[in-house]
């Protein structure tokens, strides 16, 4: 049969043609179609499949849609709502009855108070694999209602960190900055987004972020970097995390990469790692501590082992022991209460300092533990994403020279303390090695013994490629260093900050 209108097609081919076309441009295509060929089958579910919403009329008109639709409801996979001014309660009860969205975006404006937001993520959402959550609180007029009441979205992330372990992939929490200019004309305190970020550490070692794998968060000017990396539960599968606009310190930077054992993809627009301008030689320091960030995690493993095992053979000691010894001197006497009857005024307490007690004294002699020494892997980190700071003098490729000299250096004296590793080990001292699953760090916990010298093979710099340094932040206009992170960013996240 000779098909001679396009209106005779039948709706596979259409649909066939519809997911050749990008996500974002498939519901514009779809509806184009469908006035262009009035009588052409186009399948309607390609209408509701990304929807982009940009004007409060919009969120209501598809609220009236799917509300009485559990078919349109389900239809629809990608949500973004691109308005600053919206009415919530309808946004709300819009994300009620989609119950099967894969990504979410949400912009959070100054109308859109905390427990809408909590209210939002409370229900966990088992299909969901990408959240973005863009904030811009900032107001005309001074307004002291959130402080006063204690309104932050705090409460939104707890509500998240209790979901369950579902398939969260990608999560992307960022605050526009203040305009300057804008700062300077008001001359007053704007709202805060979060007060705590005790919240974060919850968050990234809940159990729904457990396969993460990528992170932007971006609070401008706020240190929240050692939420991160302090503790040992933290997005184990991370790959790519950017801290663009955060107050991002030189030994942060040192414990992200010590903690994220995959991290590839670190980006920090916006934040000067070498303390302002930088000197000659500053660079050289950064490429030398990123190629040393697992040494630093395989130290501070041992430490904390050292210190289980030593708390672990004193307990047995005394156990042995049966009774601690008793404090040793004598207790000073105290002051001699003379016989007869007291007066009114005199007092029944005094408001002296007690007299000393000698603590007891407990000897614990001969504590030794095994010797146990923890192998540093080699690094995987594959690219540094930054900004060239505006007041530097210095040039992006003598900068790259010297972070690859660092970097040289680095792996130069990782190579060292693996062969000498590598001689403790045949000399039969006890060497292991961090395991992906970490766990909680103790004891043993997330340690694997080495028993073979194929994991001694030698870090050399053909094996360790210097990660790429890109200085372009922000500027989508400059050349950006070919396999940076802010191109790795690019591919994940729905648009680009």
């Amino acid at each position: 049969m000779i098909i001679t209108n396009l209106a005779e097609l039948p709706p596979e081919i259409y649909s066939a043609i519809l997911t050749q076309v990008p996500t974002d441009e498939r519901q514009q295509t779809a509806l184009s179609l469908s006035r262009a060929i009035p009588r052409s089958p186009v399948p309607l579910h390609h209408l509701f499949e990304c929807i982009r919403l940009k004007t409060c009329e919009s969120v209501f008109q598809l609220y009236r849609s799917v509300r009485g639709s559990t078919e349109k409801a389900s239809w629809v996979r990608s949500f973004a709502l691109e308005a600053w001014t919206v009415d919530a309660d309808t946004v709300v009860n819009l994300l009620s009855v989609l119950t099967r969205l894969h990504r979410i975006t949400l912009y959070v404006g100054p109308n859109f108070a905390p427990e809408y937001l909590e209210e939002i993520l409370e229900k966990p959402r088992e299909d969901l694999l990408y959240l973005s959550l863009r904030f811009r609180p900032y107001v005309q007029r001074a307004t002291y209602y959130q402080f006063l009441k204690g309104a932050y979205f705090d409460t939104a992330l707890q509500a998240l960190s209790q979901w369950p372990s579902y398939n969260l992939r990608m999560l992307s929490i960022v605050q526009d900055p203040l305009d300057p200019e804008v700062a300077r004309a008001q001359r007053f305190a704007q709202p805060l987004v979060f007060f705590h970020f005790d919240v974060l550490t919850k968050l990234v070692c809940s159990p729904c972020f457990r396969s993460a794998s990528n992170l932007r968060l971006r609070i401008p000017s706020r240190q929240v970097a050692p939420f991160l990396f302090n503790t040992a539960q933290a997005v184990p599968a991370l790959s790519l995390l950017d801290l663009s606009t955060c107050h991002v310190r030189f030994a942060d930077v040192e414990g992200l990469i010590a903690r994220f054992s995959n991290l590839k993809h670190l980006i920090l627009n916006g934040c000067t790692i070498t303390q302002g301008q930088s000197h000659e030689g500053d660079w050289v320091a950064v490429g030398k501590m990123v190629a040393l960030g697992t040494v630093k995690a395989a130290k501070d493993r041992e430490k904390k082992l050292k210190t289980w095992l030593e708390n672990n053979a004193i307990r047995l000691q005394i156990s042995e022991a049966g009774t601690t010894e008793q404090p040793t001197g004598e207790l000073r006497a105290g002051r001699r209460i003379r016989p007869g009857r007291r007066g009114l005024a005199t007092a029944t307490i005094s408001l002296r300092d007690s007299p000393p007690r000698e603590a007891a004294h407990v000897s614990h002699r001969n504590i030794s533990v095994p010797k146990i020494r923890v192998l540093p892997t080699a690094p995987t980190i594959c690219s540094l994403s930054t900004t060239l700071d505006v007041h530097s003098t210095r040039d992006a490729h003598t900068i790259s020279t010297e972070f690859q000299q660092g970097w040289e250096q680095g792996i130069a004296q990782l190579s060292a303390i693996r062969s000498r590793l590598y001689q403790s080990w045949k000399n039969e001292v006890r060497v292991m090695y961090i395991s992906d699953d970490q766990g909680m760090e103790d004891g043993f916990e997330g340690l694997r013994d080495i028993d073979s010298e194929t994991h001694f093979h030698d870090v050399q710099s053909a094996l360790c490629p210097v990660p790429v340094l890109c200085l372009a932040g922000f500027n989508l206009t400059t050349e950006h260093a070919e396999g940076c992170g802010h191109a790795a960013a690019s591919r994940i996240w729905d648009e680009v900050i």
